[in-house]
């Protein structure tokens, strides 16, 4: 090999550059990679739908065919097939094109009613509850696996434990659980003040009328005045 050849090829290999393409390191020859290069040198299918992994995982970039994605940024550049994920809900099995799904997601694949709880089963610990605005990561070895159960709570009214049925109360409820019946007349005052509520109503009181969340062992305050 000539000087001038050896040169060339010192020259080449220092401008190598490096991507991630399914957790595999490859090198790469030029500044630029399109899609359709990036998929033959990670042996992915044509058809496959490929992404440009980003640090928040909500916002992902797809890569087209004939997109020049620049190897030249700082860092490494991570891509990977997005894949159809698999879960169950009760038993049945759903697919998902998204890493992470919403809890108001799964109770619409599920056709979970509102009065039902979804819980992520874990294995050798107790089940996760998942509300309607968590995120679950799919991505998880293994299948995630979520059932629904008639919501069963523990609520405290008055110092005594009642049990409760629903995710909500609403004010004549509540007191119908501390006194058993509901006064309408003008002259009956009632209030209610609660605490150790879940993130939607942590504390406070509420007015007639009202409706709020409830958790597990949340703790009631009802007092009733008759005015006549």
């Amino acid at each position: 090999m000539s000087e001038n050849q050896n040169n060339e090829s010192q020259k080449r290999s220092s401008n190598d550059l490096f991507l991630i393409i399914e957790g595999k390191r490859y090198k790469w020859h030029d500044q630029y990679i399109t899609g359709r290069e990036i998929k033959n040198l990670g042996g992915i299918s044509p058809q496959a739908k490929l992404f440009l992994a980003i640090t928040n995982p909500w916002t992902n970039e797809p890569v087209s065919d004939n997109e020049h994605i620049d190897l030249g940024r700082p860092g490494i550049e991570q891509f990977f097939e997005k894949k159809q994920l698999k879960y169950t809900i009760d038993g049945k099995l759903f697919d998902s094109p998204k890493q992470y799904v919403k809890g108001a997601q799964i109770r619409r694949d599920g056709a979970i009613q509102d009065d039902f709880e979804i819980l992520l089963i874990i294995k050798g610990y107790e089940d996760e509850l998942i509300e309607d605005t968590d995120w679950v990561d799919l991505a998880r070895p293994g299948i995630e696996q979520f059932v629904s159960r008639k919501t069963k709570l523990l609520i405290i009214v008055n110092g005594k434990e009642k049990h409760w049925e629903k995710k909500q109360i609403n004010f004549a409820e509540i007191i119908i659980l501390a006194f058993g019946t509901y006064n309408e007349t003008p002259t009956m005052v009632y209030t209610v003040g609660y605490e150790d509520g879940p993130k939607q109503n942590p504390e406070g009181s509420m007015v007639k009328g009202a409706t709020i969340f409830v958790k597990n062992k949340m703790i009631f305050h009802a007092t009733a005045t008759d005015k006549s």
